[in-house]
């Protein structure tokens, strides 16, 4: 990272020229972060999807609907937001004519550490929300579980940023039924909504 300031976003041209791991070679479009530049919230999802995969940007595809409408129901504005994933490319595995998520393995978010690293130090956000277990681990390292994290008030990022886990929006989807899937997005909802709190302090 020597010769770049602190401001130096990194952009889907830069990751999609990335090779450092092999997920490149089957990805449609490197998915840089996107948002407000200095929004007071970053939040960190696991990779791009089919969607977001085709089209380039984050949160696009039917997971980004929930976290969207999740955020407007927290109280969040799109400026109050920057939105990325832990990792920058779709890992995914054929399934007949389609593909189907494969979730990424620690080479993927290792190779992928600077470029999320670059996005916290241009943002600088008052606080980062990990949505789901990929995002947490790629904050903080290993050991630390979405269901027990989500209330603790004392995990930090290296740049002294303070970080809330919480489940991320595909999690809702995948309930087992309605009554599962509204409780979930409660819990997202007031994640997010302790997550503003935090960074209006």
């Amino acid at each position: 990272m020597t010769g770049r300031g602190d401001d130096d976003l990194p952009t889907s041209q830069d990751i999609e020229s990335c090779r450092r791991c092999p997920l490149w070679e089957r990805a449609t479009h490197g998915v840089a972060g996107a948002g407000a530049r200095r929004a007071r919230i970053l939040c960190v999802g696991e990779q791009p999807g089919d969607e977001e995969d085709l089209q380039g940007q984050p949160f696009v595809g039917p997971a980004g609907k929930v976290l969207r409408r999740a955020l407007g129901a927290a109280g969040l504005r799109p400026g109050d937001v920057f939105l990325t994933n832990a990792v920058k490319h779709f890992s995914w595995e054929p399934r007949g004519r389609r593909r189907i998520h494969k979730t990424p393995g620690q080479r993927a978010i290792a190779a992928c550490h600077e470029w999320l690293e670059r996005e916290i130090a241009a943002v600088r956000p008052r606080v980062i929300v990990a949505l789901g277990s990929t995002a947490l681990r790629a904050l903080l390292g290993p050991g630390l579980k979405v269901g027990e994290s989500r209330l603790r008030d004392d995990l930090l990022h290296a740049s002294d940023t303070r970080v809330i886990a919480t489940w991320h929006p595909s999690a809702v989807q995948r309930a087992i039924d309605e009554a599962s899937r509204a409780e979930l997005f409660g819990a997202l909802v007031a994640d997010l909504q302790r997550a503003r709190e935090w960074s209006s302090r």
